[in-house]
């Protein structure tokens, strides 16, 4: 099946830098990072909604150990949880959801953003996009 490429940019919050690809379409975001055997440390995915709201993830054919942070509208990150692949024997799948309206979401390796001293509330940048993303 063909998957749209995805736009990249650097991702900065903190200290901290990220080359993330762009999932903004309804198609790229049920994508996300399936299939992939990894992520390097400094490489994740943002998830760009149409605008705020409790959205979901989960880790359908995703085999790597992933953080998620949940923003909002003023790109301020508002919670993390850290996710899991599902078991081989496992029926369902378990559901992540954001605690509060979300319109963006970054998934990156497990444990990145304590890695990073990134913590709720700090912010983020991106350079190089579409105004319409930024």
């Amino acid at each position: 099946m063909f998957f749209a490429t995805l736009l990249s940019t650097i991702l900065h919050i903190g200290a901290a830098c990220l080359d993330v690809e762009i999932a903004d379409t309804d198609m790229k975001r049920a994508r996300g990072l399936m299939h992939r055997d990894s992520l390097g440390e400094n490489e994740g995915m943002l998830f760009v909604f149409d605008k705020s709201e409790i959205v979901h993830f989960w880790m359908k054919e995703t085999k790597i150990p992933l953080s998620i942070g949940f923003f909002d509208e003023q790109k301020r990150l508002t919670q993390i949880s850290h996710m899991e692949p599902p078991k081989a024997d496992s029926s369902r799948l378990k559901d992540y959801p954001s605690e509060k309206a979300t319109r963006y979401a970054l998934e990156v390796p497990q444990h990145w953003f304590e890695r990073h001293k990134i913590t709720p509330g700090m912010k983020f940048t991106l350079q190089d996009l579409p105004q319409s993303i930024k």
